[in-house]
């Protein structure tokens, strides 16, 4: 009888020990975070930009001489996919915005010439940089547990991906869901394990203005592009597809240590960039 309660002590002595030790670990700060509302403001840091694959009505100058091609009556220069904004979103989500509030949809207009595995992608640019501008990716802050969207589809086979960079530059593919589906319907699925997630030792200059200053050493991921399939056996002569409210449910908790400061890319620039560095 001794012998087994000192095995019992013994295993919630270990227990108590490790959660002092690891209790920092296990803090947890969930919190939902709207990484882009569509609302397509004038302001923005970024704006959305669209490319397809190469079967996309349009794309190349021998669709001129497509039989299918004529009849759509495009002026030249004219391409699929269109992007566009407008004032309709999901009445689940916004009812029937008694506040008057500014809410958007994103709509995608595409058609293809043939079908088979083509694909849209979605992806913001820098605002600053006009027609040219360079892709943008944006900065999801803390350990991301969700991501989640309302996505309209119109009962086509089809489905959507996103594409996330981690901090040692690998691009993740997570799968959205389907969209054969009609209406609005919200798409929310986990992050997979396998995505690095975690406090490394790496300092790294950040566009200004994209995150606050609690945020600044706590973004372990970068949202790149939605991409958007068709299936072989679906048409894609004619459809549309609209987006509104991605967001995210992160663990925005960061535990701090003696001398975290000196890992901020301010620090480092204001004492060693510009600051006096030796003899």
């Amino acid at each position: 009888m001794r012998h087994s309660r000192f095995w019992v002590f013994c295993l919630v002595l270990l227990a108590v020990t490790a959660l002092v030790a690891f209790g920092q670990h296990l803090a947890i700060n969930l919190e939902t975070r709207v990484i882009e509302s569509f609302n397509n403001t004038e302001d923005g840091l970024y704006t959305w930009r669209k490319d397809a694959s190469h079967f996309s009505v349009g794309r190349s100058s021998e669709d001129r001489n497509h039989p299918a091609f004529a009849s759509l009556g495009l002026e030249e220069g004219e391409f699929f996919p269109r992007l566009n904004f407008f004032d309709i979103w999901p009445q689940a989500l916004h009812r029937n915005n008694p506040e008057g509030r500014e809410i958007r949809s994103m709509g995608i207009w595409g058609k293809f010439k043939r079908g088979g595995f083509n694909w849209i992608d979605l992806y913001p640019t820098l605002s600053s940089e006009g027609e040219d501008s360079r892709p943008f990716e944006i900065p999801l802050p803390g350990r991301v547990r969700f991501l989640d969207m309302w996505v309209w589809g119109s009962g086509l086979n089809y489905y959507i991906e996103a594409y996330i960079r981690d901090q040692q530059g690998i691009v993740h593919i997570v799968p959205m869901g389907d969209l054969n589906y009609s209406g609005w319907r919200n798409l929310r699925v986990p992050i997979p394990n396998n995505i690095r997630q975690q406090r490394r030792i790496f300092l790294e200059t950040r566009a200004a203005g994209t995150l606050t200053a609690a945020d600044r050493n706590t973004v372990y991921l970068r949202f790149v592009k939605f991409r958007i399939w068709t299936r072989p056996a679906e048409r894609v002569d004619d459809f549309y597809i609209y987006l509104n409210q991605f967001r995210i449910l992160t663990d925005t908790f960061e535990s701090v240590f003696d001398g975290d400061v000196m890992f901020d890319p301010e620090w480092v620039r204001d004492n060693w960039e510009t600051g006096n560095t030796g003899n």
